[in-house]
């Protein structure tokens, strides 16, 4: 160690080294994050402005929908730099400080999906008792426990990211500084941190797993003997959306960090990597609405209105002419 230059800058090998798919990717890129952008915006926007959707359900999806926007803008700006300037160097501090808030963001998301599947639960299984027990007090002491848990579990790994050492000019086999490729360039004894990942990963991944589906197996049983078949198909429409985004949202971590630890193939780490880090912040806003009647519904009533307000004002214009 003495003998090694420590280093301060670090490498990201980014999405290709072919210069000429360069900008097309940037573009392709910049529209999958401004949709997503305005995907999440648009449901924040109904939830706010309709008064049907001031409930505990819409409540978390457009917590659900800030963690989304969050999540994508830690990534994919840097990502869209590196696209076109084609530097690809970040330091060690910031390439610290993007794992943080990516875990952080990362980590609230997984927890918030497990309570959803909570919400869901009392809302089909116990519906008399839903607002007495789902609360807007309670809805915001959860929101809040999930974010503190998120930034103690961030912290408790930046941490100790912190005390790493770099000897070389390390390059991160991915498009943005994720955990499983930051410790493989450090020259430092990474036991600590890999275990703290093999123990936050049981706890959160496990548990929070755990939350999230068992109470599926009753609302499930709940649902199948809802005698209205419209009131079956409303539950199981807003289920599904939300099991959708679970399973995407966990397969797609999952596999990245498997390949990640398991073999050399980088490649199919990026693309895992592009899929939980960029498309599914992307596909979480699609899955909800389209399958959402309720926020179909708001939709067209807020088009509807803004189509009514647009009619009043050119007839306006026209009788002052």
């Amino acid at each position: 160690m003495e003998n090694q230059t420590i280093v301060n800058m670090l490498v990201l090998t980014g999405l290709l080294d072919l210069p000429s798919l360069q900008f097309p990717l940037f573009l392709v890129f910049l529209l999958i994050y401004l949709m997503t952008l305005t995907g999440n915006l648009l449901i924040l926007f109904l939830i706010i402005t309709d008064s049907h959707l001031h409930t505990p359900m819409y409540f978390f999806l457009g917590t659900l929908a800030c963690l989304d926007m969050s999540y994508s803008s830690v990534t994919v700006p840097r990502m869209l730099f590196d696209l076109l300037t084609q530097k690809r160097v970040i330091s060690v501090t910031a390439c610290i400080t993007q794992i943080y808030f990516f875990l952080f963001f990362c980590t609230s998301e997984v927890s918030l999906l497990a309570v959803m599947s909570c919400d869901r639960y009392i809302a089909i299984c116990r519906p008399l008792h839903y607002m007495q027990i789902m609360s807007w007090k309670v809805c915001v002491q959860l929101v809040s426990i999930v974010c503190v848990f998120g930034a103690a579990q961030s912290l408790l790994h930046t941490v100790f990211l912190s005390k790493l050492l770099f000897c070389r000019t390390g390059a991160l086999q991915n498009f943005f500084c994720d955990l499983p490729q930051f410790l493989e360039v450090s020259c430092s004894d990474t036991f600590i941190n890999v275990f703290l990942i093999f123990i936050m990963g049981i706890l959160l991944g496990v548990g929070s797993l755990g939350v999230t589906f068992f109470p599926y197996i009753t609302i499930i049983t709940t649902v199948l003997k809802i005698p209205s078949k419209q009131m079956r198909s409303k539950a199981f429409s807003t289920c599904s959306s939300h099991l959708t985004v679970v399973f995407i949202f966990y397969t797609t971590i999952f596999f990245n960090y498997f390949r990640s630890y398991s073999n050399d193939k980088y490649g199919e780490d990026i693309v895992a990597s592009i899929l939980y880090a960029v498309l599914t912040p992307f596909l979480n806003p699609l899955i909800y609405s389209l399958r959402n009647q309720e926020l179909k519904a708001s939709l067209k009533r807020n088009l509807q209105r803004l189509e009514i307000q647009t009619g009043q004002k050119i007839s306006t214009i026209v009788e002052e002419q």
